[in-house]
């Protein structure tokens, strides 16, 4: 995403674009790399009315971060007074694996 100044974050129309940038501001502490980058978030939908719902996944089915993460993208969203409600939905299929990964991501964990 383009670095937006607060207004434009105010006064943007919300699609999934807008959320998916917002959501690289959410970091996985345990790899220190934002969500997006990581490949964890599989789908965003937006409707006009301001719901936002992110299907994404987590690095294995018992990473113990699942909570914290929801935690965070409500916090991350509730920035933007474009967005009423939010919905996030742990899926496991298809798994993760390290080549969701951005080649950013890649390369800020040195495997690239």
């Amino acid at each position: 995403m383009d670095q937006l100044g607060v207004f434009d974050l105010l006064t943007r129309t919300l699609d999934s674009g807008l959320v998916r940038g917002m959501l690289r501001s959410v970091i996985d502490p345990e790899l220190g790399v934002n969500i997006v980058d990581l490949g964890l978030v599989y789908g965003v939908t937006v409707t006009a009315g301001g719901s936002v719902e992110i299907e994404m996944t987590l690095t294995t089915p018992g990473c113990p971060l699942g909570g914290f993460l929801d935690d965070q993208i409500h916090a991350c969203l509730a920035q933007l007074p474009q967005v009423r409600d939010v919905s996030v939905r742990l899926v496991w299929e298809p798994p993760w694996e390290p080549a969701a990964m951005s080649e950013a991501a890649r390369e800020q964990l040195g495997w690239a």
